[in-house]
């Protein structure tokens, strides 16, 4: 099993002095690059008024998708930041199979976004935050792992979580305030 970290959003904090680890033959400097990327996603969603995640899928060190959520916008209980990614990613490749892609994403996937990268054959998904209340890739349940489906990936998680989880701190507090749910 290959799990980077037990880093996450908890109590509305990140973990305290966790460091992910690094699988063997990953780049952590590419890693944190492409997470970047996947945080320009994040923001952008925030400044639409959606919850901050986005994510971006990577064939040959190439960006081939990008996606953030878009719930609000486009009023779509499917809209997250990986679906939107995926598609992208799928239309670039003429393929829905991405095998020997990467998608990386600033949150842990939930069960729907985990299905859907077990489903597009993805080889690798790293993300920032994990969601102890519906992450599916390792918090709540790790549907990306299971023996029981057809297809695994390998799974870093923490990559600069804590820029990560502010953004969704940010959001959050910024509703709160605001007197929303």
């Amino acid at each position: 099993m290959t799990r980077g970290t037990d880093c996450g959003v908890i109590g509305g904090r990140m973990c305290e002095g966790k460091q992910p680890v690094d699988l063997p033959g990953t780049n952590r400097q590419e890693d944190e690059r492409l997470m970047g990327e996947a945080l320009r996603e994040a923001e952008a969603a925030l400044e639409s008024e959606d919850v901050p995640v986005g994510a971006v899928v990577v064939s040959g060190g190439r960006v081939i998708g990008r996606g953030r959520n878009q719930r609000e916008k486009l009023q779509d209980p499917t809209a997250h930041a990986e679906i939107i990614a995926l598609t992208a990613a799928a239309a670039e490749m003429h393929s829905w199979r991405l095998e020997g892609c990467t998608v990386y994403v600033t949150l842990e996937p939930c069960a729907m976004c985990a299905g859907a990268l077990v489903l597009a054959r993805v080889k690798r998904l790293v993300f920032g935050a994990e969601d102890p209340k519906a992450g599916a890739c390792g918090s709540v349940f790790d549907l990306v792992r299971s023996d029981r489906l057809n297809h695994r990936l390998e799974v870093t998680g923490g990559v600069m979580g804590e820029a990560c989880a502010g953004l969704l701190r940010e959001f959050f507090a910024r509703r709160r305030a605001a007197g929303e749910k």
